[in-house]
């Protein structure tokens, strides 16, 4: 027999799962320093000294300072995360009012459509009355426009 035949002898099913759990495992590590290192800079809670204490601790001994920085401080990580998710959309928001608005600054007529559909949802206009107030805020003569 040829040495062709006997190569997947030489690598067993075994090695090829090991070797995809190394694998796995060095991307999650990755991940994880990668992640403490975005969240060192993103908090706003520590000062620069301590930033740079929590650098040089994660840069030096990198093992033990991201598992020491999860401990430590873990908890909030996620909170930060969520916190700097949300002032992203507040600004994506209003930019997004801001530009629909146009320059005047008036006010935008999709919000005073959806308070519109509020108000008769509540019940306090009929169809009638919502349909002619529509018909005057998208015609722009709002009251949002007359003020």
């Amino acid at each position: 027999m040829s040495p062709a035949t006997y190569l997947a002898y030489d690598y067993p099913l075994l090695g090829a799962f090991w070797t995809m759990l190394q694998l796995f495992l060095w991307v999650t590590w990755f991940v994880l320093l990668f992640r403490v290192v975005v969240d060192i800079f993103r908090d706003d809670s520590l000062s620069g000294w301590a930033k740079t204490g929590w650098m040089i601790f994660v840069i030096v001994l990198p093992f033990l300072g991201v598992f020491v920085y999860v401990i430590a401080r873990g908890r909030n990580i996620g909170r930060r995360q969520i916190a700097q998710a949300r002032a992203q959309q507040e600004a994506f928001d209003s930019y997004i009012r801001e530009t629909a608005a146009g320059r005047g600054g008036q006010t935008v007529t999709v919000d005073e459509l959806h308070r519109l559909s509020e108000i008769r949802s509540r019940g306090d206009l009929t169809d009638e009355e919502f349909d002619r107030a529509k018909e005057l805020v998208l015609s722009g003569h709002g009251a949002g426009r007359a003020r």
